[in-house]
Formats: structure tokens, C-alpha cells, sequence
């Protein structure tokens, strides 16, 4: 078998640690996600049975964060390792990831921009599903009460699509105390 030898093979010292040091926080990050959504899920009892997961009919936020965990996790391992190490392979794989990851992203945009209508429609879709299982999850409970404050707005398109959740419609088959009303995150706060 044979070798190709460079003449200059070895990486600069500065780059080198620059890419162990940066991966090494990604990594790093990775871990504490990954350690969030295990603790999330084993407080909300999904660990020991997991056919919970299937029983949301909403997001869960908890899976958004065990998979942004998990590839962060697994990126910023092969670019601390493959840095620290010199390894060709695991430095591609990292190349390719990140390569992979833009890619996608830009495609998604370029896809969202050309089919509008119907990332609208999907959007609305996934609000109004999410909407319904409000009080299902207190994850999306939370998620859903911050992004009303910070946005300062009621339901996906206004205050009546509360009606699509059973405890704020206005039904007569709805015994709940908060018929006919919206969660505290739309109200607007008293500055007083």
C-alpha cells in the first residue's frame, strides 16, 4: 500500500484549538439539552411509560429539545474529537453535517417563500391542534402563554380561536370555570 506524504501535514495549533474550543461548548450545550429534555420527560412520567408521547395530539416541547440535543451532541463530539484527534473522518462528517444542516435550511426558506399559502394554512393548522391541547401538557401550557406575552397577542389569529379548546369555548356542554374566556397570557397587563 501506498502513502501520499505532504510536505506540510500538520494543522495550524491555532485552528486547531480554536475548532476543539468552540465544539467543545457545542458540545457541551448538546449535553445540557439532552440533560433538559431527559428530566423533563422523566418529571412528566414519559420515561417509564412511553406511550405517552403518542398521547399528545399537540407539539411537545420537550421532543424539540431532545432533538436539537441530540444533534448538537453529536456534532459537537465529532468536531471536538476529530479537532483534538486530526481525524479526516470525523472532521467530513462534521463538514458534511454543517454543510447538510445550511442546506436544509435554505431550502425550507426557499420552499416557504414559494408555497406561502400553504405553509399558511399549515401554520394555522398546527396552531389550531395546539390550541386544543392546551391544558394537556403544561410544556405547551408554557410555551404557548410566552410567546402570547412576548408577542402580545391572543390565540393564532385572534381571541375566538380559543373556542377550539373544550375548557374556553362557549358551548353549553362546557362546565369549565374559564368558559367564554382566554388564557391570562392574553390579557393585557395592568401597568398600574
Amino acid at each position: 500500500m501506498h502513502y501520499y506524504r505532504y510536505s506540510n501535514a500538520e494543522v495550524s495549533c491555532w485552528y486547531k484549538y480554536l475548532l476543539f474550543s468552540y465544539n467543545i461548548v457545542f458540545w457541551l450545550a448538546g449535553v445540557a439539552f439532552l440533560a433538559a429534555g431527559l428530566w423533563a420527560w422523566s418529571e412528566k412520567g414519559v420515561l417509564s411509560d412511553l406511550t405517552k408521547v403518542t398521547g399528545l395530539h399537540g407539539l411537545d416541547p420537550v421532543v424539540l429539545v431532545l432533538v436539537v440535543g441530540i444533534v448538537m451532541f453529536t456534532l459537537g463530539f465529532a468536531g471536538c474529537v476529530g479537532a483534538l484527534r486530526e481525524n479526516i473522518c470525523l472532521l467530513k462528517f462534521f463538514c458534511g453535517a454543517i454543510v447538510f444542516i445550511f442546506l436544509l435550511e435554505l431550502a425550507v426558506a426557499v420552499l416557504a417563500f414559494l408555497f406561502q399559502d400553504w405553509v399558511r394554512d399549515r401554520v394555522k393548522e398546527f396552531f389550531e391542534n395546539n390550541i386544543k391541547s392546551y391544558r394537556d401538557d403544561i410544556d405547551l401550557q408554557n410555551l404557548i402563554d410566552s410567546l402570547q406575552k412576548i408577542n402580545h397577542c391572543c390565540g393564532a389569529q385572534g381571541p375566538e380561536d380559543w373556542d377550539f379548546n373544550i375548557y374556553f369555548n362557549c358551548s353549553s356542554e362546557s362546565k369549565s370555570r374559564e368558559k367564554c374566556g382566554v388564557p391570562f397570557s392574553c390579557c393585557i397587563p395592568d401597568p398600574a
